[in-house]
């Protein structure tokens, strides 16, 4: 990761903390411009836009990495979504243990979007699950026959509730941000957003007090080694 920095002006503990609030928190780069502007760094919306499209990914990518194999039980499901002004559709796998395994933004629902999202998923993952779990649509049952005939695929929407509720952070990324203005920057924010958002946020409600700061730590620290980053306290 080192040689992606090569020839930035700022250290990479300013471009990692730059690209961390911004997919964790509903906070626009003038904000993180603000919140830098008040530990004595001064940098442009533009700059930490521009480091969020370039390392976000690249982050998401390494955080996925480092992660353990998914469980062999997925929940997949779709919710639509308004890009300047149409309905799109968010295609989105999340494992047994909640974190999400991939999304795919596109234009329909139909059977040819539900098997091109199950191909794309198998080649992120590159494993296959014992069981899917999806809502009623008709067109997961023909690409479950057609790319995944070996799995057992459940459909119930009372078994979903897990992908359902993990639409949640996403939804309100989407009010903050006022919408996506394209597909493809849909997809690109979402990408990234989807492996590091998911990172920063521990099932909470399951974790006493001082076992939730130890995780944290933990985190971050996974967090400095995939940016390469040195401890926080290093910047200015």
């Amino acid at each position: 990761m080192g040689g992606a920095y090569k020839g930035h002006r700022y250290p990479v503990e300013v471009i990692s903390h730059c690209v961390w609030p911004y997919h964790r928190f509903p906070l626009s780069f003038r904000e993180v411009e603000e919140l830098l502007l008040e530990r004595g760094v001064t940098v442009s919306y533009e700059t930490i836009r521009r480091w969020c499209v370039k390392f976000g990914q690249q982050y998401a990518n390494a955080l996925r990495r480092s992660r353990p194999q998914p469980g062999d039980k997925w929940h997949l499901d779709e919710v639509f979504i308004k890009i300047n002004g149409e309905q799109k559709y968010l295609w989105r796998a999340v494992g047994q243990d909640g974190v999400v395994l991939d999304i795919l933004v596109q234009n329909r629902r139909d059977t040819a979007a539900a098997r091109r999202f199950f191909r794309r998923l198998l080649k992120t993952t590159a494993t296959v699950p014992r069981v899917i779990v999806t809502d009623r649509l008709r067109s997961y049952g023909v690409a479950h026959r057609e790319v995944l005939p070996s799995v057992e695929h459940r459909s119930y929407k009372g078994l979903n509730n897990r992908t359902e509720n993990s639409h949640q952070p996403t939804r309100q990324r989407e009010r903050a941000m006022k919408g996506f203005r394209s597909v493809g920057g849909a997809q690109r924010f979402l990408s990234a957003f989807s492996g590091i958002s998911p990172h920063f946020r521990p099932r909470r409600h399951l974790m006493t007090a001082p076992g939730y700061r130890t995780e944290m730590r933990h985190r971050f620290t996974i967090w400095n080694e995939i940016t390469g980053a040195a401890s926080l306290s290093a910047m200015p």
